[in-house]
């Protein structure tokens, strides 16, 4: 595997939502939206991971907001950009758009819809990587993508691909963590995709998380990843708990229909505008929603 800076793909790398306006991409507001990452703490963003609705925009639009993101970033903290897709053309065509952009690294989900068996998997991946030079991480959401990668599929791509670095783990399958851990070395960077068991995941050497409540919280999502940097578990601990129920609310109905609408309630989205076939929250679980976002003390009583 290539050498990575020591600190590089570690911490907290939110993946950012889209804000939508009248069926159009908000580029304004997640310019906005972007720059607080900034001030908030974040290790790094994620663009047009699953929170990001990537699947129901066009790869202009995916493009157009990463290039977006690289500028308001400006080169401060890194810019992974997802750019999966079921198509290998498509993935190509994107991962060597975000190359050509400036991404710091692509994250790549395994081909949904298609079922790919491990060989497949180890050649598609082959694919793509021989088209870049960009650090390369696998995006395991067995949940969506309806396919589960095994370890020994994770160490073949590694060694036909020295620039295969990593992997965002979203299931929880916490034994396949420590697996990868003791088979690729501490260096193989491990993104926990699971708000729930990011402490868990940590203590057993993930070296970040990605994580949507981070566009809600990205001050403590941040601040727990630290913690455990430091050796804090006492700090960490307190962390887990008091982000638990936010964490647990993204998945009230399809992410990121709860999301958008609880960043819309906070003042962070002017609408909690999605694309079909995702649809607004109804309003049983928006009081819900408005409940959690209290207790968390993001929202006041009164509104």
């Amino acid at each position: 595997m290539v050498t990575l800076k020591p600190d590089f793909l570690r911490g907290s790398y939110p993946p950012l939502i889209t804000p939508f306006i009248a069926g159009k991409v908000d580029f304004k507001k997640f310019r906005e939206l972007t720059k607080r990452q900034l001030s908030s703490g974040s290790h790094g963003i994620l663009v047009t991971g699953t929170t990001g609705e990537p699947s129901s925009l066009t790869i202009d639009e995916r493009s157009e907001l990463l290039e977006v993101a690289l500028e308001a970033v400006g080169g401060r903290i890194p810019v992974v950009a997802a750019t999966g897709s079921q198509s290998l053309a498509e993935t190509v065509e994107l991962t060597t758009r975000a190359e050509k952009a400036g991404a710091s690294a692509a994250l790549v989900v395994t081909p949904y819809y298609i079922k790919p068996s491990q060989r497949g998997l180890i050649e598609y991946f082959r694919a793509v990587g021989d088209t870049i030079q960009l650090p390369l991480m696998m995006y395991h959401i067995p949940g969506r993508a309806a396919v589960s990668v095994k370890l020994q599929t994770l160490v073949a791509i590694s060694q036909v691909l020295p620039h295969f670095v990593g992997i965002k783990h979203a299931t929880a399958d916490l034994e396949l963590v420590t697996e990868i851990r003791a088979s690729l070395g501490p260096e193989f960077r491990i993104f926990s995709g699971v708000e729930a068991l990011s402490l868990p995941m940590l203590l057993v050497g993930a070296s970040g998380l990605m994580n949507a409540v981070g566009n809600l919280a990205p001050d403590r999502v941040a601040a727990l990843y630290n913690a455990v940097q430091r050796g804090d578990l006492k700090t960490g601990q307190e962390l887990h708990f008091s982000l638990f129920e936010l964490n647990q609310s993204i998945f009230l109905d399809t992410n990121p229909i709860p999301l958008k609408y609880m960043m819309s309630r906070v003042g962070l989205l002017e609408t909690p505008e999605l694309r079909l076939p995702l649809v607004p929250i109804d309003g049983q679980n928006a009081h819900t929603l408005d409940g959690v976002l209290r207790r968390a003390g993001l929202l006041q009583s009164s509104a």
